[in-house]
């Protein structure tokens, strides 16, 4: 499947700290965000906003690939955008940036924080 090709209407974006003051994606807290978003990543593309998140471990880094790999099962993307210095770092030493990061991503009017990517 290629997420690049998908319509930019169809995926909704999800700031990180919309359910939960989601600063660290670690041992600990993955669980609240798989329970929220995994039902969402098999029904619609998702992208999640993680510009909050500072620390993230193997644990959060789990739960991402988890996301990823129920939305790809269900023929949806799952994506994640907005990454502060400390998390494109750790998604690049272990070789996921270029498969779970978006690029291109554009505001939409779905609420005030809302992106999405672009189909370009």
């Amino acid at each position: 499947m290629n997420c690049a090709t998908l319509d930019p209407m169809q995926t909704a974006t999800f700031p990180a700290t919309e359910r939960t003051e989601l600063t660290e994606l670690v041992r600990g807290n993955e669980g609240c965000l798989l329970a929220w978003l995994s039902p969402l990543v098999r029904r619609q593309n998702v992208s999640l906003d993680l510009s909050s998140v500072r620390r993230i471990d193997a644990a959060g880094i789990a739960a991402l690939i988890s996301l990823h790999a129920t939305a790809h099962e269900a023929g949806y993307c799952f994506t994640v955008m907005n990454l502060s210095p400390h998390v494109a770092e750790v998604l690049v030493l272990v070789g996921l940036e270029r498969i779970l990061s978006s690029h291109n991503a554009v505001r939409k009017s779905y609420s005030s924080s809302d992106f999405c990517r672009s189909a370009a």
